[in-house]
Formats: structure tokens, sequence, C-alpha cells
């Protein structure tokens, strides 16, 4: 066909042959070996001369043979690359995960390894290459080839500036501030080694626009890169001595932000936000045109934990409004509480439910400790609401409207399950300790929306809680008026063995007859009685109203009668204690002791009993 012959070709080519043989005029063949393969000493002509920087590496991982372009390209010869092991070389053993792949081609048991490296070259200069590390036939030793790509990772470098930053200011832009925000907040929430606490002020120029409109763009870009130069040696000067400096970047307009990593609390972002208020003070000289502005700053700081890029820019908004509201040329730290009251009660009761469900809510505890031996003998469960949003809420902001529209009945029983839980896991931390009981706030519309008994029964058995380890708190209001199902279910759990006590007892129409009537084991005093223990430190002396005095001994001698023992609340001073004592009453809560905390702190308390 086409002129040749069709015949058998032949099996064995000769040294002689291959040596006349010709395909192409001016093209000879290479030396081949009887199975129609190239010589060893071509392969390895071949190697040597290749423009890939390669090495033959051992099982062991040490380079048996190193052509000269990667000599070259490590700045050193081939013979000195000689046994010398290949991950020093070209640096695999930086991080675990390329380390464990570069072992397991090593082994055989994985095909092929590529990465991306930064090398230092004798002469000072840095290198990327780009390492493939695969196996050779036979399965003893592996290729390893490197490419220099510093240029094109220059290139990309360059472009990816280009992107990132405003080319007004030359500050970072929106884009890079966002990524970096994104990397602060995971740093701060996974990384044990910062503080985990990530700041931001969100600063805009007070009249900007009026520039603009009056003197043109011209002159107002000029003033933003004015600012963006003071802002810049403002940062520069916070970040001294420290590990690095707070980043600026402007996100927009005349928006600016400043974005601490790692940040130490508000008393850094506020020197940050004074400082940066004092910075824009003085006039600006745009090429003759003097110009002076202002600026409001909006300070949020915050655990990175919890927090979302999302949310801290919301709050940081919000902060910001506030500071143009209250005067401009300031700035405002942002203020939960505030916050909470701006928002609608729609907004709020429309979020309690799925909230429950998407574990935003968290407990604290707060001591109750006995008078006359100074122990702890119980805690008292407050629930918070962890907002996405709007930051750590108090009860008083949404337990009325959780009452309002039902969704307490679902958040109550989560209460209640959570508290239980981790009273039963302080017991099983500390079996030598006696074991504290937990205090649980129950609204009304528990008793009557859902079969709290049931539920309490449940909950008790999948903790492994004692039935006395519980106690129960309703207000004095819904316990004086209870009849009917109400009653029945106060009396079921306290023939389950649960304690029910009456909170802020005092403070409603105390119909002390009914006491006798209810399984009532606890009362707890209203604080404003206690309150009314005043103390002189300068006199040295106590300054008790007589009126509270005689209330608080009474009820407490009634109780007492009755079977019932007395906790005060707020107690704030070793005084009110001691006469809180001398009258008999049985345990107190309050700042004298604690603070609500979390359930770690509690478990150091117990474990110094």
């Amino acid at each position: 066909m086409n002129g040749m012959s069709e015949g058998p070709l032949p099996t064995t080519v000769t040294a002689a042959t291959a040596a006349t043989a010709v395909t192409t005029p001016g093209l000879a063949r290479a030396p081949l070996t009887e199975r129609g393969r190239p010589e060893p000493a071509v392969h390895r002509a071949a190697f040597g001369a290749a423009p890939l920087a390669l090495a033959v590496v051992d099982g062991e991982g040490l380079v048996m043979d190193a052509n000269d372009a990667l000599a070259e390209l490590l700045g050193t010869s081939p013979d000195e690359l000689f046994g010398r092991l290949a991950a020093d070389l070209v640096d695999l053993a930086s991080d675990a995960r390329t380390w464990h792949a570069y072992r397991e081609v090593l082994r055989g048991r994985q095909a092929k390894l590529r990465c991306t490296r930064r090398l230092k070259h004798p002469d000072g200069h840095s290198l990327w290459v780009q390492v493939t590390v695969s196996p050779m036939p036979g399965g003893r030793t592996v290729l390893l080839a490197a490419t220099d790509i510093s240029a094109r990772r220059e290139l990309q470098a360059r472009l990816r500036h280009l992107q990132m930053h405003d080319p007004v200011t030359r500050l970072p832009n929106r884009s890079l501030f966002f990524e970096r925000l994104a990397g602060a907040i995971e740093a701060g929430a996974y990384d044990d080694a910062g503080t985990g606490r990530v700041g931001l002020c969100y600063l805009d120029l007070d009249g900007f626009k009026a520039v603009n409109d009056t003197l043109g763009h011209r002159v107002g870009d000029r003033l933003l890169a004015a600012v963006a130069e003071r802002l810049t040696r403002c940062a520069d000067d916070a970040g001294y001595g420290r590990t690095a400096a707070p980043l600026v970047a402007r996100l927009g307009g005349d928006e600016f932000a400043l974005l601490v990593e790692d940040s130490t609390g508000t008393d850094q972002l506020a020197d940050l936000a004074d400082a940066a208020l004092k910075a824009l003070q003085a006039p600006f000289d745009l090429s003759g045109q003097r110009l002076s502005v202002s600026a409001s700053i909006g300070v949020v700081e915050r655990r990175a934990t919890g927090t979302t890029a999302t949310g801290l820019m919301q709050a940081a908004d919000t902060t910001l409004y506030w500071a143009k509201a209250d005067g401009k040329a300031r700035w405002t730290l942002f203020d939960p509480e505030r916050n909470a009251h701006r928002m609608t009660r729609q907004a709020l009761a429309s979020s309690l439910r799925p909230a429950v469900d998407r574990g935003e809510f968290v407990l604290d505890y707060q001591p109750l400790v006995g008078l006359d031996d100074g122990r702890l003998h119980g805690v008292e469960a407050l629930v918070r609401w962890q907002h996405p949003q709007f930051g750590l809420l108090t009860p008083n902001r949404f337990i009325g409207l959780a009452e309002e529209d039902g969704s307490i009945v679902q958040l109550g029983r989560w209460v209640l399950r959570t508290a239980c839980r981790q009273a039963r896991q302080w017991q099983l931390d500390h079996p030598d300790r006696p074991p504290v009981f937990v205090s649980v706030n129950v609204a009304v519309r528990q008793v009557w929306d859902s079969d709290l008994v049931a539920d309490v029964a449940e909950i008790l058995a999948e903790t492994g809680l004692p039935p006395h380890l519980v106690q129960l708190e309703l207000t004095e209001s819904a316990v004086m008026g209870s009849a009917g199902r109400p009653l029945q279910a106060l009396q079921s759990l306290s023939d389950m063995g649960v304690g029910i006590a009456i909170d802020d007892f005092g403070t409603g129409y105390s119909n002390l007859a009914y006491l006798s009537r209810l399984p009532v084991s606890v009362l707890k005093l209203d604080g404003s009685f206690v309150r009314g223990f005043q103390y002189d430190a300068e006199a040295g002396e106590a300054h008790i109203n007589p009126a509270d005095e005689i209330i608080v001994e009474a009820l407490v001698m009634l109780a007492h009668r009755l079977g019932l023992t007395v906790t005060a609340e707020c107690v704030e001073t070793a005084a009110q204690a001691s006469r809180l004592r001398r009258i008999g009453c049985d345990t107190g809560q309050g700042w004298l002791y604690s603070r609500p905390v979390a359930p770690d702190r509690i478990s150091a308390l117990l474990a110094a009993m």
C-alpha cells in the first residue's frame, strides 16, 4: 500500500540497521536498543538538557539525580543536590497536608502531587515555583519537576491589586475590605493565639456632597485622597508597637472603614475613633482650595464568635446613623439596648420562634448563696437572646412578646431542658460537692398553654436530674390568683418533689392567707425591700428604712411559720447581707456574690468549695 510492502515487519533491529535508518532527510534516528527504545545514555542526555527543572528522587526522599535546570533554579550545582532531601529543596514539609501527600506519592499510594511554593534564592530574591511529583516506571523512584511561575504570579498580584484597590485613594476597596473582615472574624473565632475579638470604625464625611456639588468631582476626589492619607497615618500610629495596624478601606463615596483585627476592647476602638476625628480637624489645602470637613463615626467592637460580616456592618451602619442624628462630628459606640429599643415589636416577634430553633438563646446563671454559711446552694437560670443582628438582648426586651404570641411555651421548654441538663452536668463533674439546685422562671402562659407537669417529668427523665434539684419561679400575681388547672399543675409538681418559688414577693397584692393553700416552698423578696438597707461607708453605720426592716422581718417570720424558706434578691453590700442574716433570711442573691455568669464560672465556684 502506498508503494510499501504489507508483509511482516522484522522483529529485531540491529545496531547497524538502526544507525543507517532514516525517515526524513537530515533527521537521523537516535541509537536504539534491541527492543526499539533509546539507549540509557540518550535518556541521560535528554534529562540533563531538558529546559524543565527535574530531579529523580528515591523512596526515602533523597535526590538521586538532578539536571542543570533545577540546579540553576535553586542557585547551586547538580552535584550539590545529590543526596539532599528533595522536600527541603522545594519546601514540601512546610504544611501538613502537602507533606502527607508527598509521603503518599513516595510510598506509591498516590498518583501525583502538585503544589505551589515560594522559595528563597541564594542571591536573596524570592521566586514562586509550581512543583509536580509523580512516580516513575518501576515504582522505586519518583520524578520531581519544578517550574518557575514568578512572572505569572507577579502579573496576577498586579491584577489583583488593581481589582482590590480604589483608584482614587489607592486604599483597599469594598471587595478587599469584606475579604479581610471575613478572615478576621473566622480567625478570631478559631485561633486561640489572638484576642478573639474584632472592631470596626465606620466613617462618613459630613457634608461631602456639598463639596462635590459646588467645587466639582476633581476637587472632591482630591479631598478623598487627602482624607485617606490622614486616616492611613492615623492607623499606622495606632498600630505602632502592635502586630498589625488597622486596615483602612474606602467602601464607596465618602465612606471609609478602619478594621481592627484582634482588638483588645472598646477602649482601643474609642481611641482610634478619637484619633481619626482629630486627624481630620485641620483644614485641607488642595491646590489653593482650603477646605474643612468633619466626620461621623460608628464604632462596633465584639467577640468574633457568633459574629458575621453582615451583622457587624449592620451594627456599624446603625451606629453611624446615631452619630449623625446626635449632631455629627462625633463617634458613637454601638449600644445593644438602644438598638433593641429602635427595633419594632413586629420585627422581634416575627423572629422569636425561629430563633429557638437556630439556637440563638443562651443561659447565664446567678448564684443563690446561703446567708448563714456563705456556700453556693443553687443558681437561677437567666435567658439571653444572642441576636445575630442586634447583639445580646436581656429578657425585658423579648419575654413580654414571647408571652403575647405564645412562643414562651417553646422558649420556656428549651430553658428548662438546658438548665436541667447543665445542673446534672455540674452534679456529675463535682460528685464530692453538695449538688446545687437550679431555679427556672416560668410564665403563667406556660401553665395554661402546655402540659407543664408532663414537660418537667420528661425533662427530668431525659437529664437524670433529681426533682428536688429543680425550682420553678412564678411571679406573685400569677401564683396568688391560681385556681383550677394552674393550681392543680403546681400541686402535681410539688408532689413530684419540684420546688415552687414566688418571685418578686411583695410587689403584688400579697394575699398572705392564700399562701397556706399553695404548694409553695420559697418566697423571693423583691429587691426594693433589700435596697432599703443602706450603708454609709464614711460613717461606718447602716441607714435602714424602718418600714422596710419591719416588713422584711415580718415576712421572714411568716414564711418560716408556714414552713417556707426566704431568698433576698438584689443583695449588693456586706452590710445588707449581715442584716438579712440577723433577721433570719435563708439565702441571698445579688452582685455581692456574683453577676449572672456563664456555666464554666459556676463550675469554678463549685471546684473552689
